[in-house]
């Protein structure tokens, strides 16, 4: 049987748009501000471009020196589009502006055909359909986070337009084909009433090339053993559950690492707060804050560490479990969203229950008794990126959506159809 990785080569090169209204993928390139989203469409970006094919990503203008066009490697160019003014904004006070991103998109893609365009997040999903409408391009969309799941665990804290959730119903009913990143999304995507037939599972990846288990490892503390939280530095991450549990983990140290730069720590008040929490339990003296870790530097932490935490009261996919894996890393996660299927319980690492402190400490502490365990873990969890979850699979599973969605599209269809 043939690769399906390298099964392109042979294929019909596709012209493909991505849009990622707020996230560009050059901030990438900048370090510490990159988000997920960044990374994902950056990654999917270069690994479709490896492939073969002409990659543009059309992302909001945000700063009046960006240039219209800049490449971003060979066979991928970002694009800005002039919405909104040209300065940073807010995600949440985009969709103003999405209706002049749309005329934009229409507008180039008279001249500049796309063989197929693919959303990412769910303004950009409005301006695609928008765009796309009565054109014939195939148009896909992936969600990265759904605003039903936002509202149930913020409720009043959430901060998204009060469109949100019907526009992604709006945006997922108008596709033609959902790219979703687990099996928990298409469950929900089908409380909303999109079939569960219009969408295909793709998970997010990682570079195991640069995130591995070989290579330099972080400096260690004094302490026996050390503990790795990682991410944005807000609530529904977790930290307070991590510095919870170390109170129950004598002799291990925890590293919280993310959030603002390093000389902004002392201003920030998610970290006043979990500082004053860690004082309160006793382990103020092994809580560590780095603030934002640079991305090159981030491997070398995760190699430091006995485990990795991801403690996410809910988790849209989490790319941090797939870096801790790749770097060979024994996982306790959250048993939410893509983490149920990044993390193989009793194989790469072990679930627990959200906002579960003591279960959280009691799942480290098997690991941590154990070496021999956490080596098998470890080893699992790196074989389990390399089959599934590096961007050259992530790529080729994407492109299969592609294929299929374009098939589909010049075959004949009912009257009325989109």
């Amino acid at each position: 049987m043939s690769d399906p990785v390298a099964a392109s080569a042979s294929a019909e090169p596709l012209a493909i748009a991505l849009i990622s209204e707020h996230a560009s993928p050059l901030a990438v390139l900048g370090g510490v501000d990159a988000g997920g989203q960044n990374v994902h469409v950056a990654q999917l970006a270069g690994a479709l471009a490896d492939r073969g094919h002409q990659v543009t990503v059309y992302t909001r203008r945000d700063d009046a020196a960006l240039d219209v066009t800049v490449p971003l490697r060979p066979g991928v160019l970002v694009h800005h589009v002039p919405a909104g003014p040209p300065e940073a904004l807010p995600k949440d006070d985009l969709l103003p502006h999405m209706p002049a991103f749309a005329r934009h998109l229409a507008d180039q893609w008279q001249s500049e055909r796309p063989d197929v365009v693919h959303a990412h997040f769910w303004m950009s999903g409005l301006a695609g359909l928008w765009a796309t409408e009565g054109s014939g391009i195939p148009f896909l969309q992936t969600y990265h986070a759904l605003g039903t799941v936002k509202r149930r665990h913020q409720g009043a804290a959430d901060t998204s337009p009060p469109d949100r959730i019907s526009s992604e119903r709006y945006v997922g009913l108008g596709c033609d084909r959902i790219v979703a990143t687990c099996r928990d999304e298409v469950e929900e995507l089908a409380a909303m009433g999109i079939p569960r037939a219009k969408t295909d599972i793709v998970p997010c990846g990682v570079d195991p090339a640069v995130f591995r288990p070989d290579g330099p490892a972080a400096p260690r503390g004094p302490y026996r053993h050390r503990l790795l939280h990682l991410g944005r530095l807000v609530p529904r991450k977790g930290a307070a559950v991590s510095v919870a549990a170390l109170g129950q983990l004598p002799g291990a140290e925890l590293v919280v690492a993310g959030g603002p730069p390093p000389d902004a720590l002392d201003a920030d008040p998610e970290v006043r707060r979990l500082r004053a929490f860690a004082a309160e339990l006793g382990v103020a003296d092994r809580v560590r804050f780095t603030g934002a870790v640079p991305p090159a530097s981030v491997p070398a932490l995760m190699r430091s560490a006995d485990v990795v935490l991801c403690p996410a009261d809910y988790e849209p996919f989490g790319i941090v479990p797939l870096e801790a894996m790749a770097c060979g890393r024994p996982l306790v996660a959250s048993a939410v969203g893509g983490q149920l299927d990044s993390v193989v319980h009793g194989v790469t690492g072990l679930h627990v229950p959200p906002a579960q402190p003591r279960l959280l400490a009691g799942a480290v502490r098997l690991l941590l008794a154990d070496p021999a365990l956490r080596a098998q873990y470890g080893r699992a969890a790196r074989q389990r990126v390399l089959d599934r979850f590096s961007w050259a699979r992530v790529a080729a599973a994407t492109e299969d959506s592609y294929r299929a969605v374009s098939a589909a599209a010049h075959a004949p269809r009912p009257a009325g159809a989109r």
